[in-house]
């Protein structure tokens, strides 16, 4: 594509991504005034100077470049022209649906995974559980100061305080982008509303009691997690059913795609005390679902996930649906395998028509193996 856009939720590592791969590439920042005003006064001369290759990052501050960038692709549509970056994706989706369909690649850059922070090779969707040779050196045994910590660059490869940085992250978050983008007034219900969100991480949505707890209207808490997951910091998966209609009707759940952020909004101050709370295991839960979507995304994968519950209550966490293939994954935060976690799974398997599935337990232990077609994986086996 001419164009590729890369988005993600702020500091994610967009900037630094888009600058290390295309090196020759010329740098320019629309949030820097001098710049935005030369963009938007004679965006023609503006790009005309960048044509033989640019990152143009933030520009949904100069959203009027993104027309003219249209007639200069479809001019000259050699790959990789120009590079799109923003942390609002709000409005850059807006503008980039209705100028540049077509002529750009959307790529989602999400915090790190735990196989980038270690090195690990990233693996294609059908090895995703395979066994790995070793354990993860920066976070040792158990999971929970991983968890705890959160995956976004600026803590993993930065060394960042985790409790004041996420704090603050969610500040600019709650006071910058929600007032900019979305209008809100009464940010101090945006902030109930974010943790009462975060409280129901690894569940499945109800509106009504989420719009409750956080004191506003149906529609409102509706918009608003639209909200979060345009910019990434939520996803909903949608109930699975084999009458895709059917899924359409069903609770989607919740899941926070960074468990630094749901910590910290939760007042959960270190590991220890994430280890103890009463909502580690949906903690840990939303954990695995983001380690798994970052490893379907990052290989340009689209990932199709969703849970599964029947009408007698059985549920599995998560649903892998590879096409020709699907996974189910259950996930326990407990480090000592018990012979009950696999019965979801075989309830599942057993399912007429379900003759290419497998499953699989990942658990906050070490174990590793294989057992009656079910594979036990330790936290880090995504």
């Amino acid at each position: 594509m001419p164009v590729v856009t890369l988005y993600g939720p702020r500091q994610s590592g967009k900037t630094t991504l888009a600058r290390t791969t295309f090196p020759r590439h010329t740098y320019v920042t629309l949030e820097d005034p001098a710049v935005r005003e030369e963009a938007l006064s004679d965006p023609r001369g503006f790009l005309r100077r960048l044509s033989k290759g640019a990152i143009l990052d933030e520009v949904h501050r100069a959203p009027d470049l993104l027309s003219f960038i249209q007639g200069i692709v479809d001019d000259d549509d050699r790959p990789g022209r120009f590079i799109l970056t923003s942390s609002q994706n709000l409005l850059l989706m807006r503008g980039v649906s209705q100028t540049l369909a077509g002529r750009t690649a959307l790529v989602r850059l999400l915090p790190l995974s735990l196989a980038e922070i270690e090195g690990w090779r990233a693996r294609a969707a059908r090895s995703m559980f395979a066994p790995r040779a070793r354990r993860p050196r920066v976070s040792g045994s158990v999971p929970w100061g991983a968890v705890w910590r959160g995956f976004f660059p600026r803590v993993c490869a930065k060394g960042a305080d985790p409790a004041t940085w996420n704090a603050d992250y969610i500040g600019t978050y709650v006071e910058r982008d929600v007032r900019e983008v979305l209008k809100i007034g009464d940010l101090r219900a945006f902030q109930r509303f974010l943790m009462a969100a975060a409280s129901r991480t690894a569940q499945e949505v109800n509106l009504s009691d989420l719009a409750g707890d956080a004191g506003v209207t149906h529609p409102t808490a509706a918009a608003w997690l639209s909200a979060l997951e345009v910019s990434s910091l939520v996803t909903q998966l949608p109930a699975f059913h084999s009458n895709f209609g059917k899924t359409l009707r069903k609770r989607h759940k919740l899941h926070f795609l960074d468990t630094g952020l749901v910590c910290s909004l939760l007042g959960i101050r270190d590991a220890a005390t994430l280890e103890r709370h009463p909502l580690r295991g949906a903690i840990f839960e939303s954990f695995v679902a983001a380690e798994v979507i970052k490893a379907l995304e990052n290989r340009r994968e689209k990932p199709r996930l969703f849970h599964w519950r029947d009408t007698q209550g059985h549920e599995v966490d998560l649903i892998v649906d590879l096409g020709d293939r699907r996974i189910a994954v259950e996930v326990k935060s407990g480090e000592t395998v018990a012979s009950d976690w696999a019965v979801p799974l075989r309830r599942w398997l057993d399912l007429p028509g379900n003759d290419h599935a497998a499953g699989v337990v990942i658990h906050g232990g070490t174990a590793g193996y294989d057992a009656r077609g079910i594979a036990v994986r330790p936290w880090w086996g995504v």
